[in-house]
């Protein structure tokens, strides 16, 4: 369980590093999507193949509908969230995007049938409070608009990922963040298709962000995230799911130089405290 939580720490940390890294990249949302995962994909595939295992999901059909579902889901989530920061803004898109944990903790007692623990409901709450107080400012001037929708829908989407993966059982590991990246890799490519994009032209200038970003954000970010998802609750993901948008702040102000006001600072302070306190009260009530 201890390591599953660090694998878990350390994909939130990678991915929080993700528009650092994007913004250093010439191509538009959807490119950057399909090649992120064409290029985790494949990175993956390499590192599978030499070990001469073989595949276990062609055994379990019912197991490999789901997580190929749940890939589509992520790649779909991916575009609408890229698209969103585009449209809207990094720090507004992202408070959307966050909204999917909530939604994985109101359908998780109906789909996993979990029951929400206080601590943990508490946690989310301040986590919730926490992101609000980033971006409220930024929100309040922004009418409805077709980034607003794109984020929204990326929540929708997260939320479908993390439940159908969490409903896969039996598929773990490697494999399931290789049939993950696999599975969005096609819908991204079949989007990217029917949009009229062309092949996608990668600047040199752009071709070490696109690398890191495919290989360690999203294929070692991924294998660290999948192949511990099966083993924490849907409420435990969608708790600690939230440093990874307070790590994003964090690695701004370091990298970028963005301040945070004071603000920030408390929202940063609700996120990190309530992931801490709301897992770590209910682990330790599980203990006994």
């Amino acid at each position: 369980m201890n390591t599953a939580y660090l694998k878990q720490l350390g994909a939130l940390l990678l991915f929080g590093m993700n528009g650092i890294v994007a913004s250093h990249i010439a191509l538009n949302s959807y490119e950057i999507v399909l090649s992120r995962t064409f290029i985790g994909c494949l990175f993956l595939l390499l590192l599978f193949l030499p070990q001469k295992r073989k595949f276990t999901f062609l055994k379990n059909k019912k197991g490999l509908g789901l997580v190929l579902a749940s890939g589509a889901a992520m790649g779909c989530s991916w575009m609408f969230l890229y698209e969103a920061y585009a449209q809207v803004g990094v720090s507004v898109a992202t408070l959307l995007y966050y909204c999917g944990p909530v939604l994985v903790l109101a359908f998780a007692p109906a789909v996993l049938h979990e029951k929400l623990s206080p601590a943990r409901a508490c946690g989310i709450a301040a986590a919730l409070l926490g992101m609000a107080l980033l971006n409220w400012d930024k929100v309040m001037l922004q009418g409805f608009s077709w980034g607003l929708g794109c984020g929204l829908l990326s929540a929708l989407l997260y939320a479908a990922m993390v439940l159908l993966n969490k409903k896969a059982q039996g598929i773990t590991g490697d494999e399931n963040a290789l049939l993950q990246l696999f599975a969005a890799f096609l819908v991204t490519a079949l989007f990217t298709c029917l949009r009229g994009f062309g092949p996608v032209s990668l600047e040199m200038g752009s071709l070490a962000a696109m690398l890191l970003l495919g290989v360690v954000n999203t294929g070692i970010g991924c294998w660290l995230y999948f192949s511990s998802l099966q083993k924490l609750s849907a409420q435990a993901v969608s708790l600690c799911g939230y440093l990874e948008p307070l790590s994003a702040l964090v690695f701004s102000a370091l990298f970028l130089g963005e301040r945070l006001t004071l603000l920030q600072l408390c929202g940063a302070g609700l996120i990190l405290g309530g992931a801490l306190a709301g897992e770590g009260f209910a682990r330790r009530k599980a203990g006994g």
